[in-house]
Order: structure tokens, then C-alpha cells, then sequence
């Protein structure tokens, strides 16, 4: 299956049929997540994955009680830097140069142009360059998804705060942008699964200039 025939195939699964998705198909989403683009290579994200049925419970009363927290086989979490610091920075780096062999004056400058320009600002600047990062393999999991006929719906309706709480997330120096139950459809009882998929036309959608 293309990638295009994936898109038309997926859709915001609204119920799940409680169905197990195959660990190296939940390997696969994530790795889709890992590999994904990011400014300067940062990665200043990470994603926190839950199949405790206990710990879903507890997250449901904060997710406008959407049943696909509970139905799904894992659900995903994408979690942003809650701001840049210059060891986080330098880290990334360190590490680069490791797995490359590379020396680390190389990129010097470049390091001291991010953390002069990242650093100083306020943190919330820094969290929503951040959340974009984490937007950018949000994207490419749900790609993944399709491409392996796991259902998967993005989510923004949860409370930040309280899944930041109850993961211990603040303790990290990160906070929940966005979720992503996977699983599998429940043909019967989703009134979402037989309706026709809607975009706008290519014609108004993208503006070329020649």
C-alpha cells in the first residue's frame, strides 16, 4: 500500500474494538516517530507509551472521557521540552559527535549560535518551538499507523496539566502536547468508518506560483 492509498484508508477512529496491536507494529509507529525531522536535529521531545489498562482508567476522566483511551491497545503520548538550556543543547551534540566519530569543535559555532538564540528566551517561546518538533513526528507516527492498517486518532482534547501530573511528567522537564490512541476500528460501533472522506479540492487547497 503507497503511502497516499494509507491516507484515504485512515481515519480519526472514533470507537475501538479493544484489539491488541502487534508490538512490532507498535515498534514500527514509533520508530517512525524517532526518525522523524526536527530543527537542528534537537529532538526536543519524547513520547510516552501506555498500555496499562489501570493507568488508561485513570487518564479517561482527563481525556472528555473518549473511549478510545481505554479501547486502545497503546496509547501514545507526545511530550515536548518545557524549554531549551544549554545542556540540553550541548547534549545533543555530544552525542552526534559520538555516534559519528566526528570532532566536537566542528560545530562549535553552531552550538554557541542555538544556545545564544534559544536560550535566553522565555520558556514558553522555547516549549512551543518545542511542540512543533513533537507535531512534526506526531505527523509520521499516524503515517506509520496507516501504513500498517493500525487505526490511530490524533488527539488535542485532554487535560495537559493532569496528564502531566499523573505521569510525572514536570519532573522531566516536559509537558503533554499531544495524544495518540492506536488500535483497531470497531466497524459496528464507530459512526465515523462508512463515511466518505472530505478534503478540499487540490484546486483550493494549494496555491502554485509560476
Amino acid at each position: 500500500m503507497s503511502l497516499i492509498e494509507a491516507l484515504n484508508w485512515r481515519y480519526a477512529t472514533k470507537k475501538m474494538n479493544g484489539k491488541a496491536v502487534p508490538e512490532e507494529k507498535a515498534d514500527l509507529i514509533l520508530e517512525a516517530a524517532r526518525l522523524a525531522l526536527t530543527s537542528s536535529g534537537l529532538q526536543p521531545y519524547k513520547v510516552i507509551v501506555i498500555s496499562n489498562p489501570e493507568l488508561k482508567q485513570t487518564l479517561l476522566a482527563y481525556s472528555f472521557n473518549q473511549s478510545q483511551i481505554i479501547d486502545s491497545s497503546h496509547l501514545l503520548v507526545f511530550a515536548a521540552w518545557d524549554t531549551y538550556t544549554e545542556d540540553r543543547i550541548n547534549d545533543v551534540f555530544t552525542h552526534t559527535h559520538n555516534e559519528r566519530g566526528t570532532p566536537p569543535e566542528s560545530t562549535t559555532g553552531y552550538q554557541k549560535m542555538l544556545v545564544d538564540s534559544y536560550v535566553p528566551r522565555p520558556e514558553e517561546v522555547n516549549f512551543n518551538h518545542a511542540a512543533r518538533q513533537a507535531y512534526i513526528g506526531f505527523g509520521m507516527a499516524l503515517a506509520e499507523a496507516a501504513l500498517q492498517k493500525v487505526d490511530a486518532t490524533p488527539m488535542e482534547g485532554f487535560d495537559n496539566v493532569e496528564y502531566d501530573k499523573i505521569l510525572g511528567l514536570n519532573e522531566k522537564g516536559l509537558k503533554s502536547v499531544a495524544i495518540m490512541p492506536l488500535g483497531y476500528r470497531d466497524e459496528t460501533g464507530d459512526w465515523l468508518v462508512n463515511l466518505k472522506k472530505v478534503r478540499r479540492s487540490k484546486s483550493e487547497f494549494i496555491i502554485e506560483i509560476k
